[in-house]
């Protein structure tokens, strides 16, 4: 065939394609208009959300404020919009199909959508005024958090901000997907490979071993980690702090040593060291930002320099609210600090 035919061939083929892809796309938003954007209301999605939170359609209609007869109607005129089940029924209460888990995660994108536009309206309206809503590991409170938090609210004393305290990132992971938080601060892992995430390096963590006043150790000039391997050491029981002091005494080539106590807390670890006899690692930026430690001094340990940083994460395709956005400005300020830079 010649060239030119062959030529004439693609573009006709193209061209129909195209033409069958233009239908298709027209025929579904025609199927939209007609059979579901007219009828999917966001008080329909309201209460099918708060029915797969609350477990039970009584429990749902309780919190509704309104009869249970009302629930299951509008739980049922959604499904027949739908076409598809939504919630599985049983004995028990209710728990989402695979449809309604696809409705629910989207509904709850449409919802926290609808939330940020009308903050972010009344920001334009007074941008004094403001809700922030933060995750953190435990630790960065006793830390870099009240620095910027107070930062933060110099500048703009009209802000409130909602904060969510979590043991392990996961978690504070699950919340920001679930838009029940907006940031997240707290370490990061190297590499960071959460592709619906995105993270902001804001500074390299270092810890270091701490004793009480009283401790024996604090008189030598050097120290090395193996020789405090039978001490009492108190141990972090959170993901984070607990994954940063395996990795520590690993690149010593070093077992952890068995812990006299696991978990509890900064405050109870700081009550502990003042006794004199135990050890404990803390990151560095808790001792620079933290309450004074009087009580606790740092020991002349020989430590590795590992990567550990420490940064705001974000959901990937989630647009920063303008409070968020001055969250992270004040973060950059302080880091910087921190950094000596």
């Amino acid at each position: 065939m010649p060239v030119a035919l062959c030529r004439l061939a693609g573009y006709l083929k193209s061209s129909i394609l195209r033409s069958h892809l233009s239908y298709l796309t027209m025929e579904v938003a025609v199927h939209w208009v007609d059979r579901i954007g007219r009828r999917l209301k966001l008080r329909d999605l309201h209460f099918l959300m708060t029915v797969a939170q609350s477990g039970t359609m009584a429990k749902a209609a309780q919190q509704l404020a309104v009869s249970q007869p009302v629930v299951s109607k509008t739980i049922s005129n959604l499904e027949h919009t739908l076409g598809v089940p939504l919630l599985d029924r049983t004995r028990l209460g209710v728990e989402p199909t695979m449809y309604g888990r696809v409705l629910l995660k989207h509904g709850a994108a449409i919802f926290d959508e609808l939330r940020q536009s009308v903050e972010e309206i009344a920001f334009l309206a007074d941008p004094a005024v403001g809700e922030l809503r933060l995750g953190c590991p435990a630790v960065m409170f006793a830390g870099i958090v009240p620095v910027i938090l107070n930062r933060l609210r110099r500048r703009h004393p009209r802000l409130t901000i909602s904060l969510t305290q979590a043991n392990s990132l996961a978690g504070l992971y699950r919340d920001l997907r679930d838009r029940n938080i907006e940031l997240v601060l707290g370490r990061l892992a190297v590499p960071f490979i959460d592709e619906d995430l995105s993270a902001e390096i804001l500074f390299n963590e270092s810890l270091v071993v701490v004793a009480g006043t009283r401790n024996r150790w604090r008189r030598r000039q050097s120290i090395q980690l193996a020789e405090l391997l039978h001490e009492p050491w108190v141990m972090p029981q959170d993901d984070v702090g607990g994954t940063a002091v395996a990795e520590l005494f690993s690149a010593c080539g070093l077992k952890v040593p068995n812990p006299i106590v696991v978990g509890g807390g900064i405050h109870l670890h700081r009550a502990l060291l003042a006794d004199g006899r135990s050890l404990a690692t803390l990151p560095a930026s808790v001792l620079q930002f933290g309450e004074k430690y009087a009580s606790v001094k740092v020991l002349p340990v020989k430590l590795p320099d590992l990567p550990r940083p420490v940064g705001i994460v974000t959901l990937r395709d989630r647009m920063i609210s303008p409070v968020a956005q001055l969250f992270i400005k004040s973060a950059r300020e302080v880091a910087k600090t921190l950094a000596g830079q």
